[in-house]
C-alpha cells in the first residue's frame, strides 16, 4: 500500500484513533487480516469470524511490528475504531486507488475466473507493474486486500469479482471502479441461491453498468459466444469489445486444437493483425479464457504477437486448477479440486479425454454444489458424459450427489467395473492405490467442500501408508 499516515487513515474510514501516540506515524507495510502475516509497518484489520476474533491478536500484531489496527473498539494498543471493518477496508482501498490512477481491470463469470485472471495478470505483467489477487480473493474483504497492494508504479490492477446475489458485483464495482470490465460466462454455478440463468446474468451484468462511458475510456469485453453474455452491450454505455470464436467476434480463436498432451493451439486473430498460440495449460476451454485475456491486453496498447507469446508461456499461478504432475511410475495426476460447477466438470473431463489417447483414464469426481432443482439432473449429465468421452473409470466420491454421478454413467452404458461409487476420500484413494498402472491418467475434480484435492495429494505421495494426507 502507499504510505498513509493513521490520521489519514482515520479520516479516510470515518474512524476515532485510541491509544496512538503519534497521528503522523505512516503504515508503510501491507493491509492484513492475519496476524501471523503481519510486517513492520502494516495496519492490521481484525474481524470477528464465527470461530475466531482478530481483536483477540490485535497484541500480537503489535508486538509484530504493525502501525495500528483497524477495529470495532478499543484493542489496548494502537487502534482506528470503526463502526464496520469491512466497510472500512472498502473505503480505504476506493481512496488509494483514486489517488494511484492506475487502470482497473475486473472480470467475473460463472466459470473460469481464477484461471483467465491468472492468464490476464501474466500477460500484462510484460507491460508493466501488475497487482492480481492470489487465489480466488473476490468478495468484499478479498477485494480490497488485492487493491490494497497497489503502489505508485502499479500500472495495472486485475480484480476478480464474486456473486451469490444480485448487487454484490454493483457493490464491489462502488469500492474499486474499473476502466475495463470482462464478463466470461454465465452458466449453472449458484443457480440454486440465483434461481436461474437470466438472475445470474443480472447480477454479472452489474461489472458493465459501472464503467464510463466509450468517449471517458470505458471497455466492456464480453463473449461473444454466451448469448446472455453478448446480451450485456446494452447495460453499458462503454465501448464493447467481443471474444470468442464466433466469427463477428474482434478478438477470436480459429483452427483450434489440441495437442497430444491436451494442451490448446489456435490462431489468434485480434483487429491489429493474428499470430500462432500453443498453451502450456491443459484443456480446450482454456482457448476462451485465452481470448478474453487478450482482448483486455490488446484494448491496453498490446500488439497481437506480445500477447501471443505472453499466452504461449503462460502456467498455472492459483492451486489445484488443472494442476498436471507425473509420477516417476508414469502415472499423470490432473488435480482439478478447487471448485467444480457443471461448465468446468465437462470441461475437465474433455481435456481428460485428449490428454488420455491411448493410455487408461480415470475421472474421480464428487458432489457439484449450489446446483439446487438442477443437482439431480446435472450430476447425471456428468456421469453420462464420462462415458461418451470413453474415459476408463469413474470414481463417484461422496453421499447422494456422487451416487447421480455414478447412476448417470451406468444408465448411458457403464456396466460392470467401469464406474463405481465409494464413501469418501480415503476409500478412493485405497481403490486407485490398488488398481493404478504405470501411464494411467487421473482427473480428481469436486466443488471445495468435499476437499477431493487429497486425493490427489495422496496420490503423488511417495509414503505407502493408507491414510490421506491432512484428512
Amino acid at each position: 500500500m502507499i504510505a498513509l499516515s493513521l490520521a489519514e487513515i482515520a479520516e479516510i474510514v470515518g474512524g476515532q484513533s485510541y491509544d496512538i501516540p503519534d497521528p503522523d506515524l505512516r503504515v508503510t507495510g501491507p493491509v492484513v487480516i492475519d496476524s501471523r502475516a503481519v510486517q513492520p509497518g502494516a495496519l492490521f484489520a481484525a474481524f470477528a469470524g464465527e470461530k475466531v476474533d482478530g481483536h483477540d491478536y490485535a497484541q500480537r500484531a503489535a508486538a509484530a511490528g504493525a502501525a495500528a489496527v483497524l477495529a470495532t473498539r478499543p484493542v489496548g494498543v494502537p487502534a482506528i475504531v470503526v463502526p464496520d471493518v469491512t466497510a472500512a477496508l472498502g473505503a480505504l482501498a476506493r481512496s488509494v486507488v483514486e489517488r494511484l490512477g492506475t487502470t482497473t481491470v475486473a472480470l467475473t463469470g460463472s466459470s473460469g475466473k481464477t484461471s483467465t485472471k491468472d492468464l490476464i495478470a501474466q500477460v500484462l505483467e510484460r507491460k508493466g507493474p501488475t497487482v492480481y489477487p492470489a487465489g480466488n480473493l473476490n468478495n468484499e474483504i478479498g477485494l480490497p486486500l488485492t487493491a490494497l497492494r497497489a503502489a505508485e508504479d502499479t500500472e495495472h490492477l486485475v480484480l476478480e469479482m464474486g456473486a451469490r446475489y444480485i448487487g454484490d458485483i454493483r457493490y464491489l464495482t462502488g469500492l474499486v471502479p474499473p476502466k475495463v470490465s470482462l464478463v466470461l460466462n454465465v452458466g449453472t454455478a449458484h443457480i440454486g441461491e440465483f434461481g436461474g440463468r437470466e438472475q445470474i446474468a443480472e447480477a454479472k451484468g452489474e461489472i458493465v453498468e459501472c464503467l464510463p462511458p466509450a468517449d471517458a475510456g470505458g471497455v466492456a469485453v464480453l463473449n461473444a459466444d454466451d448469448p446472455l453474455v453478448r446480451a450485456m452491450a446494452s447495460r453499458t454505455k462503454a465501448r464493447v469489445i467481443l471474444f470468442g470464436e464466433a466469427a463477428d467476434a474482434d478478438v477470436r480463436a480459429e483452427n483450434v486444437r489440441l495437442t497430444r498432451q491436451g494442451q490448446p493451439a489456435f490462431t489468434l486473430h485480434t483487429p491489429t493483425g493474428c499470430s500462432d498460440v500453443t498453451m502450456r495449460l491443459y484443456g480446450e476451454h482454456h482457448v476462451s479464457n485465452a481470448l478474453a485475456a487478450a482482448a483486455v491486453a490488446h484494448e491496453l496498447g498490446m500488439s497481437v504477437d506480445e500477447i501471443a507469446l505472453a499466452l504461449s508461456e503462460a502456467g498455472t499461478l492459483s492451486r489445484w486448477r488443472m494442476e498436471v504432475t507425473e509420477r516417476p511410475d508414469g502415472v499423470t495426476v490432473v488435480n482439478d479440486a478447487y471448485n467444480a460447477n457443471p461448465e468446468s466438470m465437462r470441461a475437465a473431463l474433455r481435456a481428460l479425454a485428449a490428454m488420455g489417447q491411448g493410455r487408461r483414464t480415470w475421472a474421480v469426481l464428487g458432489q457439484m454444489a449450489e446446483l439446487g432443482g438442477e443437482a439431480l439432473a446435472e450430476h447425471d449429465a456428468v456421469g453420462r458424459l464420462a462415458v461418451r468421452l470413453n474415459v476408463s473409470k469413474l470414481v463417484a466420491v461422496g453421499g447422494r450427489e456422487a451416487s447421480w454421478l455414478q447412476l448417470g454413467a451406468y444408465n448411458e452404458g457403464s456396466w460392470g467395473e467401469e464406474s463405481v461409487h465409494v464413501s469418501d476420500a480415503q476409500a478412493a484413494v485405497d481403490l486407485l492405490r490398488s488398481e493404478l498402472r504405470p501411464g494411467d491418467v487421473v482427473l480428481v475434480k469436486a466443488s471445495r467442500s468435499v476437499g477431493l484435492e487429497r486425493v490427489a495429494q495422496a496420490l503423488l505421495e511417495t509414503t505407502t501408508e493408507g491414510e490421506v494426507t491432512g484428512r
